[in-house]
């Protein structure tokens, strides 16, 4: 989806990053913030089927615990396509949901942490009977399933299974692992393929507009190089230009495995 003419007219126009102050939550998600940032991490168990270590910890502050999924870069295993530090990545996608206000994402954060930096997460708690091939069947859920897709187009994301897509109990589908993301050439591989060819619903496009006529907040801008940011960009601009939802056109491979 990308051009190079595009990404060098990017880099010519682009400045600096602006950067934000940190942003003000009421309630229960500024104890949920404090404890993933601030937490004694003591670590539950590994989680099963990861290809990467992936573990189930507990962060505990000031007599209050909250679980998350932690994933340090001594856990990653090489990858010929994508450099170490994939959980900078899944930090990025964090922010990329913040930015366009979807959501998507559970809160992610940067941790040193028992077998040291990795990324820490809010464990979602979830109905794991479901996955996107079961909450697709409801068109309820279609609305959130088409932001999903959108945002895995714009993050280019290698590695969307079904099993990413987690209903939590409020009806709210997060989209988790994410750090086959950001690279520069097209790689998407994903699973939600049933609204191809359809047009992307205007208030995702309004939020994908904002993104592309403006500056990549500075959390997400630090963790990309300067070509990976241009390349988001240029993604953003040309789902803007297409309108629609890409096609699988069967001339590569693009789907992941396992599926689920």
């Amino acid at each position: 989806m990308a051009t190079s003419g595009r990404r060098n007219d990017r880099r010519r126009r682009r400045s600096e990053p602006t950067r934000e102050g940190p942003t003000e939550v009421a309630g229960p998600a500024v104890t949920a913030a404090r404890l993933l940032a601030e937490g004694e991490i003591t670590v539950r168990g590994r989680l099963p089927g990861s290809s990467n270590a992936t573990f189930l910890v507990e962060s505990a502050l000031d007599g209050r615990a909250i679980l998350g999924v932690y994933k340090p870069l001594k856990g990653e295993r090489p990858l010929w396509d994508f450099p170490r530090g994939l959980f900078k990545r899944e930090i990025a996608a964090y922010h990329l949901s913040e930015a366009l206000g979807w959501d998507l994402v559970p809160l992610t954060l940067r941790r040193d942490g028992p077998f040291g930096d990795g990324s820490l997460q809010l464990f979602v708690h979830a109905d794991f009977e479901q996955h996107y091939f079961t909450l697709r069947q409801d068109r309820a859920h279609h609305e959130q399933l088409k932001k999903i897709c959108a945002f895995d187009v714009l993050a280019n994301n290698a590695d969307r299974k079904s099993g990413h897509c987690l209903l939590d109990g409020d009806g709210v589908i997060f989209a988790i692992d994410n750090g086959l993301s950001f690279h520069v050439h097209d790689k998407l591989r994903t699973v939600i393929w049933d609204f191809a060819g359809e047009p992307v619903p205007e208030p995702i496009l309004a939020d994908v507009r904002r993104l592309a006529q403006g500056q990549l907040p500075a959390p997400l801008a630090e963790l990309l190089v300067e070509d990976e940011q241009l390349a988001l960009l240029e993604r953003a601009e040309t789902l803007l230009e297409d309108g629609r939802f890409p096609v699988d056109d069967g001339s590569e491979r693009r789907y992941p495995w396992p599926l689920v």
